[in-house]
């Protein structure tokens, strides 16, 4: 197995490195001084077709206020498992195509009218195929409209886009707490060119790509505070950032859900209510056809500087039944930094995550220590990662299950 490994690994760098970055000749010029970036703009900007790294092709009119980017992100997959029963049959091996995402953005009408769609053709459900669907109108950069379906404003991690992490993949406390995909309006903006954020949404309430004509709706709030320049959603300091980033955050959802059974909840796509989720693990807190309230917060702190990143986030949920007063508590903390040890391309990586589902349970506590090599050709648009993650939890008899995973990912 050791050896299949290896060679996968061999394998997938030897595709990684044929597939660098190939410049442009205004790349080379902009980077050798001889056009300014003033020229570098004018001769991008004049371009019908362009194609840039991780945004894909463009498509442009010439007074650019109709603008069509084409493109997407592969994520190939291998995840080694053992787990801790002393049975080999347990252990399992499996090759998938995790994300499989192709998007088309841009503007029409004005710069100030953008839009996005973008379908992930792995969730293997059509109620998760679509993702992002909506437009947005900038009145002002401290005033933005969005309509449509895109993520829930909760959770720094579960924002920051699944092409930019620093492991293969998310904490289990983000995935426990996050909302997920819903459709509604959200309000945004920048205030003091990004010194403060905001977001503000109501939602439908019933997730991804799902529906309810009731009368409770789902809303959600984040702030940021970003004393030294805001803070992109995407993990790593590759840019090794001469000046040190801080970004604070908060967010707060709320949220009215029917029980329609002993375990069952009313239709819907709402990632904590799901079966992985805070809500979905403790359903039986509450009577069937009880209504439920859902209450979540969330604090998070990133920093990064010279190679350096580091991230912290807490999260907290309460459910509230509405006929028997019975009470579902949960909470949980993640916490991860990385460091480039050579600048913009080997980096190496530790989080420790803590789960509590139920804080009325006893014998529930999950903890994950995980630690994570990557190598990036391109930053996140080109690279291989390896992380290894040890699970510990309570509730499968205190196992500690260890987990090896490598994946390939390419955004074009």
């Amino acid at each position: 197995m050791k050896r299949e490994v290896i060679a996968t690994a061999g394998l997938l760098a030897m595709v990684l490195c044929q597939g660098a970055e190939a410049k442009t000749l205004e790349d080379v010029l902009k980077e050798k001084g001889v056009i300014t970036e003033a020229d570098y703009k004018e001769i991008t900007a004049s371009k019908a077709l362009s194609y840039k790294p991780g945004k894909g092709f463009t498509f442009s009119s010439e007074d650019e206020k109709f603008k069509l980017s084409l493109g997407g992100r592969v994520q190939a997959r291998y995840t080694f498992t053992d787990l801790e029963d002393n049975s080999k049959s347990a252990d399992s091996s499996k090759w998938e195509v995790r994300r499989m995402k192709l998007w088309l953005a841009g503007n029409a009408y004005s710069k100030d009218l953008t839009y996005l769609f973008q379908a992930d053709f792995t969730q293997g459900s059509s109620s998760k195929l679509l993702e992002h669907a909506y437009l947005n109108y900038r009145l002002i950069d401290e005033l933005q409209i969005l309509a449509g379906q895109t993520k829930v404003p909760f959770g720094r991690q579960w924002l920051n886009s699944s092409g930019g992490l620093q492991f293969v993949d998310r904490s289990v406390v983000s995935d426990t707490f996050r909302p997920g995909y819903d459709a509604g309006v959200k309000l945004s903006g920048d205030i003091l060119n990004g010194l403060t954020t905001y977001e503000v949404g109501v939602y439908g309430g019933a997730g991804q790509s799902t529906t309810r004509t009731v009368n409770d709706n789902a809303v959600a709030a984040r702030v940021t505070v970003n004393p030294f320049g805001k803070v992109a959603y995407t993990e790593s300091d590759l840019d090794n950032s001469v000046k040190p980033l801080l970004s604070l955050g908060g967010n707060y959802y709320g949220n009215t859900l029917q029980k329609t059974g002993a375990s069952t909840l009313e239709t819907n796509n709402v990632t904590l209510a799901g079966t992985s989720g805070w809500l979905g693990k403790g359903l039986s807190t509450f009577n069937a056809s009880e209504k439920v309230d859902v209450n979540s917060f969330g604090a998070d702190a990133v920093f990064k500087w010279r190679g350096l990143s580091a991230q912290a986030e807490y999260l907290l949920g309460q459910a509230d039944g509405q006929t028997t007063s019975k009470t579902l508590r949960a909470h949980g903390f993640h916490a991860q930094a990385g460091y480039c040890i050579i600048p913009k391309t080997l980096e190496a990586a530790f989080r420790y995550g803590y789960l509590d589902p139920n804080r009325d349970k006893s014998n529930d506590l999950v903890r994950e220590t995980a630690g994570a090599i990557s190598w990036y050709f391109d930053k996140h648009n080109l690279k291989l990662q390896g992380d290894i993650t040890n699970t510990h939890d309570q509730a499968k008899g205190k196992a500690d299950d260890l987990a090896f995973r490598l994946q390939a990912q390419l955004t074009f």
